[in-house]
């Protein structure tokens, strides 16, 4: 069983407190699952996939609640609060996660929302966060897989682009001319690598080499034209009641389509009306 994870266990027995799950183990015990989790129709030895941490006793439990980070893995998460032990953060699970005052690079305070990286501590066995996440960011190789999809945690905004945690373990620019729609601080997306620099960084799009994003409005545009025989009798001088009619759309939306298209050298334009290119 691996803590800080999702583990397959046995359901061993019932109690009034809940159901004990094992592994498999010969003569264990098993780990408490409390009732409140316990779904109606369990039987012993079904096999139900729980989350394994150790609750506020230090006592190994389990639940099926679904945590905002597990074991090895970077994210944004709020400060509760802050004591005498350290910051304790929100990451969905009834026990807040801590991160003690040696992992801040600086002191967090309430209502922060600092980069984490939860960690499994070798001395105490205890799960614990650290705010000092560099350590644990490598270089990109410079053989990355390019063009390829990769997860990627949103960070902050800069001058040129957006930061990116990519693939859970290199730092990536998202630049703002690559931007293709609004995206916001702790988003889990999926984003393409094109570039591999010097310092082990990767520059990033939403999107893979050579594709044309395509608003629903264009594409409408293009249904349009293939249901009027190949000529859609509709240009910038129509009139907006003429759209609305034959497309369903204000006038302002199909010329932004229209340009879109234009500009992708998807269609043409004349006097007669849109044809596709």
């Amino acid at each position: 069983m691996t803590l800080g994870k999702y583990n397959d266990l046995v359901v061993l027995r019932f109690t009034p407190v809940g159901a004990y799950l094992g592994d498999g183990s010969e003569d264990e015990e098993g780990i408490l699952l409390p009732q409140k989790y316990v779904e109606e129709g369990w039987q012993v030895g079904d096999t139900v996939s729980v989350f394994l941490y150790r609750d506020s006793e230090d006592r190994l439990i389990t639940t099926t609640l679904q945590p905002k980070l597990e074991l090895n893995q970077f994210g944004y998460l709020r400060v509760n609060q802050v004591n005498f032990f350290g910051a304790f953060l929100d990451w969905g699970i009834e026990k807040d996660l801590m991160v003690p005052f040696s992992e801040q690079k600086k002191k967090l305070e309430e209502g922060q929302w600092p980069l984490v990286y939860l960690y499994l501590d070798e001395k105490t066995n205890r799960l614990l966060a650290t705010a000092k996440t560099g350590k644990y960011i490598k270089e990109a190789p410079a053989d990355l897989g390019l063009n390829k999809s990769y997860p990627a945690l949103v960070g902050d905004q800069f001058e040129v682009g957006i930061r990116m945690l990519v693939d859970n373990q290199y730092l990536g620019m998202l630049y703002h001319s690559d931007l293709t729609r609004e995206l916001r601080r702790g988003d889990r997306i999926e984003v393409y690598p094109y570039n591999v620099r010097e310092d082990g960084k990767i520059d990033v799009r939403l999107e893979p080499a050579g594709y044309e994003k395509i608003s629903s409005f264009a594409q409408d545009i293009l249904d349009a034209i293939a249901k009027h025989n190949g000529l859609l009798p509709l240009n910038d001088y129509s009139h907006p009641d003429d759209v609305r009619d034959i497309l369903g759309m204000s006038k302002k939306n199909f010329k932004k389509a229209v340009g879109s298209l234009y500009k992708a050298r998807k269609i043409s334009i004349s006097e007669e009306g849109i044809r596709v290119s």
